[in-house]
């Protein structure tokens, strides 16, 4: 996917991108770019994170790339001020970084296993927000908008992936809760989440690949339909979709929105 700085939606606006490096979180980044927006991209794979960086750049926009595990609370504290040395404040952050469902059923679910995935999916979104508060509580030139990425399953259940379901209802109940203490606060902050559906992602394909493998289905392509039967829009969503929500709620166009949940699933949760 390719960027072009034409449009100023965003301008004067740093964002924060957890998870930058592929799919979701990487078209995020060049979309929020191409709005005009400073973007910090991370990722756990430092060199994807960079290689989204340089794309920004190259088009003509401002972005850095580093390494982010999102489970370790010292290094947001150091990717957090290391953005504000570099670009002067924080406005935007989207928490998007996370790990697929095991595609066990709870009875065979290891509790490391459980844990790993709350520890990506669900810690990792909560101590972005800490942290984002943090930085964006004394904003007073542009309000801060804090952007959790939940998913379908953070709305309705499914089977073999209770370790994803949990963590997925946690962040959007976590999204109201932070977005209720941001507003009595009197911070300029608004906290919203995405819910997506299935999107075609590189990690939505190794899902499918390990589905095959064990045995779920024949092959790749009879899951691809499958899973596109569940949305009645009739296709599978793309990064784009999800990237054009994470610029409305970035804008000061939604400055009206805090603890609401935006929907892009295709139709899926409407049956």
């Amino acid at each position: 996917m390719g960027v072009a700085m034409t449009q100023g939606r965003l301008l004067g606006k740093t964002a924060f991108v957890t998870g930058g490096g592929a799919g979701i979180g990487a078209a995020s980044a060049l979309s929020l770019a191409a709005h005009g927006a400073r973007v910090v991209v991370t990722d756990i794979d430092a060199a994807a994170a960079a290689a989204v960086a340089v794309q920004i750049t190259a088009a003509g926009g401002q972005a850095v790339g580093w390494h982010l595990d999102v489970t370790d609370e010292s290094e947001w504290e150091a990717r957090i001020q290391e953005t504000l040395g570099t670009f002067g404040a924080l406005t935007v952050l989207l928490n998007n970084a996370g790990i697929a469902p095991t595609a066990d059923l709870i009875e065979d679910l290891k509790l490391s296993d459980w844990r790993r995935s709350l520890s990506v999916n669900l810690d990792g979104v909560f101590l972005g927000v800490k942290h984002g508060i943090r930085a964006m509580k004394a904003n007073t030139a542009s309000a801060g908008s804090i952007i959790n990425i939940s998913s379908v399953y953070g709305i309705v259940g499914t089977t073999r992936a209770p370790d994803y379901v949990a963590a997925k209802g946690a962040v959007r109940l976590l999204t109201k809760a932070a977005a209720l203490e941001c507003s009595q606060s009197r911070y300029p902050i608004r906290v919203n989440s995405i819910h997506p559906g299935f999107i075609e992602t590189p990690m939505l394909s190794a899902g499918l690949s390990s589905m095959v493998q064990r045995g779920f289905f024949p092959n790749t392509d009879t899951a691809h339909h499958v899973l596109q039967s569940l949305h009645p829009i009739g296709r599978l969503g793309l990064p784009a979709d999800v990237a054009a929500a994470v610029v409305y709620l970035a804008s000061d166009e939604s400055a009206f929105m805090t603890g609401s949940e935006l929907v892009i699933d295709g139709g899926y949760t409407a049956q």
